[in-house]
């Protein structure tokens, strides 16, 4: 599979704490509880692909910093083509996330001023790339919004992750849920059972695949070919380290196994073990696993499924 990936690239900072909420204290010294990397949503769709063995183009915008120095070193030493970066921001975003000994995390994203960047679609070249590309990943930000509009009017298959969200009338998240013929969001802040949303969702959108991530209770998928609603559980591939781009190694692995011609619930329960793999690891996009690995999970521990 050959995507687009356009959306954030910044530099993340993990704390280990001991658990929420955090009581105030002047200073804590949490040895080897502190650990600064590469990250962003881009960033780790991209580098779980690759792993999978797409062939990735990934679209950002970074800061004429030291940040953005070291980010744009990163991609280089890993084989990802810089071409579509533009380093042209002041400052590069940053993150900086905190979790406790049982997984649970609190992110805080200063996106700086990356919303106010846009993309224009008149580069040939640009198009060329869309149009070459079996599936453009947008990202929910808002220099997305054209190229989402160009790869709708050029056919072409689209995917995207709205993330939190509370409303089905969310502005912000509109044009995305609209757009995307594979659309993927979290439970944490629906405001109803997510069976209930996800029939709201069907019924407002003309979504192919929506999936509902459900943390340690596993994830739900609306097929629209077979208009059915699945519910798979979680399963437990190792010790829960931290759960940060646990959404984005469901998305990226489901993505993988769907375009290659996996049913959807054949790909999310391989999804499913991708991201178990993953959040035995510290940081957004480290511990992705290859596709030998999650069948080797596979033949002994397989996602329970309720239709």
């Amino acid at each position: 599979m050959k995507a687009l990936v356009s959306g954030l690239v910044n530099i993340e900072t993990t704390l280990k704490i001991g658990s929420f909420p955090i009581d105030y204290y002047p200073i804590d010294y949490p040895f080897y509880g502190i650990h600064s990397d590469v990250a962003g949503v881009a960033y780790n769709l991209t580098k779980a692909l690759i792993k999978l063995g797409d062939s990735v183009e990934l679209f950002s915008f970074l800061g004429r910093d030291d940040e953005g120095e070291r980010i744009l070193k990163r991609l280089q030493k890993e084989g990802i083509d810089i071409r579509n970066i533009a380093a042209d921001m002041d400052e590069t975003p940053a993150s900086v996330v905190l979790y406790d000994n049982e997984g649970r995390r609190q992110i805080h994203c200063d996106l700086k001023n990356i919303q106010e960047k846009s993309i224009s679609c008149d580069d040939s070249n640009l198009v060329q790339q869309i149009k070459s590309c079996d599936l453009f990943i947008a990202c929910n930000i808002n220099f997305n919004r054209a190229l989402l509009s160009k790869a709708k009017e050029l056919g072409k298959l689209i995917a995207t992750d709205v993330h939190v969200i509370s409303d089905i009338e969310d502005s912000f998240n509109r044009e995305f849920m609209e757009s995307a013929d594979i659309l993927f969001l979290s439970d944490e802040q629906l405001p109803c059972k997510p069976e209930k949303f996800i029939c709201r969702l069907k019924d407002k959108f003309p979504n192919q695949i929506i999936v509902i991530g459900l943390g340690n209770k596993g994830a739900m998928l609306y097929d629209r070919q077979n208009d059915k609603v699945y519910r798979l559980e979680a399963v437990k591939c190792n010790d829960v380290i931290n759960t940060v781009g646990a959404g984005d190694a469901l998305f990226s692995s489901f993505l993988h196994y769907y375009l290659k011609g996996y049913d959807p619930v054949d790909a999310l329960m391989r999804a499913e073990i991708f991201a178990s793999l993953k959040i035995g690891y510290d940081g957004a996009a480290n511990g992705f696993s290859d596709e030998n690995d999650i069948e080797k999970v596979l033949l002994g521990v397989k996602p329970i499924v309720h239709e």
